[in-house]
């Protein structure tokens, strides 16, 4: 397959399909899956019950219940969940607000989060796409989209090391372009967890130009919006380039359906995906780029 062919993925995906209730075999993981701490936010008593009931029939016992972000707080501290499954909105807060309590306790890298929300408004999704959180579930949702949301959370959890036909993992060369600290990090953390040991990170488009002026890669990842240069505009920098022409360009952008998008292909990008993106999708997308 040639790397001019773009691969377009996103969480409309097919995956295995479910009829009312979650089957807890589907999820293949060394940690036990009945020794998961789920912290679930959520200010309706009702909608509380509703989701617990759903993570039991995914086979999850360990669940605790808050209905405030001061009482979230009290309680992450006090049990240290694996995962926080939050609502948008309290009576105190957003849940903005509690993942920039997580950010400063540092415990982005064992605490993931799973945003609950109706809120379908682009600007209002977009600081939460940024922040790195693993999963976004519609309310309501279905058991077959929780389950894939728990899966993307357990891929950062029990990551499994990459293997290419042509290349050796550990030897890879990926420089990750983003203007948002959290998505980089968050993204140089999925490549580690694939076994990679070589990165280099830009903040924005012509930091990602004078970084290439001087360096090669074998992977280029890239946001969309970024200030001075974005993301198309890099691209269409390196196909115009006799140093990087041929370099594969993966787009991770927040906002992937945007009308704008439509014709990002022939500036030259090889694969897009959307924030927040499933790590084993991630992982397909670039065994395909690099195997090609």
């Amino acid at each position: 397959m040639s790397l001019t062919q773009i691969f377009w993925l996103s969480l409309s995906a097919e995956y295995p399909t479910l009829s009312d209730t979650i089957n807890p075999s589907y999820f293949i993981m060394a940690i036990a899956f009945d020794e998961l701490r789920i912290l679930l936010i959520e200010p309706s008593d009702v909608q509380r019950k509703v989701i617990t009931q759903h993570l039991n029939q995914a086979g999850i016992q360990h669940t605790r219940g808050a209905s405030t972000i001061a009482e979230a707080k009290e309680e992450i501290l006090r049990w240290q969940p694996d995962i926080v499954t939050s609502a948008m909105y309290f009576s105190d807060g957003t849940a903005h607000e509690l993942i920039q309590f997580i950010n400063a306790k540092d415990l982005k890298d064992t605490l993931h989060f799973m945003l609950v929300s109706s809120e379908h408004r682009a600007d209002q999704l977009e600081q939460f796409k940024q922040a790195g959180i693993i999963a976004i579930l519609p309310k309501p949702f279905t058991p077959d989209q929780l389950q894939r949301a728990i899966t993307a959370t357990m891929d950062m959890m029990e990551p499994e090391p990459l293997h290419l036909e042509l290349y050796d993992i550990e030897d890879l060369r990926v420089l990750i372009v983003d203007d948002s600290m959290t998505s980089r990090h968050v993204l140089r953390r999925v490549f580690e967890n694939l076994g990679v040991e070589s990165f280099v990170e830009a903040e924005n488009g012509q930091q990602a130009i004078d970084i290439l002026a001087e360096h090669q890669f074998d992977l280029i990842v890239t946001d969309f919006h970024m200030p001075q240069v974005n993301g198309s505009e890099l691209t269409q920098y390196i196909r115009n380039s006799s140093a990087h022409a041929h370099t594969p360009v993966l787009m991770v952008t927040a906002r992937a359906n945007e009308p704008q998008l439509a014709n990002v292909k022939q500036s030259g990008v090889d694969a897009l995906t959307d924030k927040p993106f499933e790590p084993a999708t991630l992982r397909a997308l670039i065994a395909r780029l690099l195997n090609s």
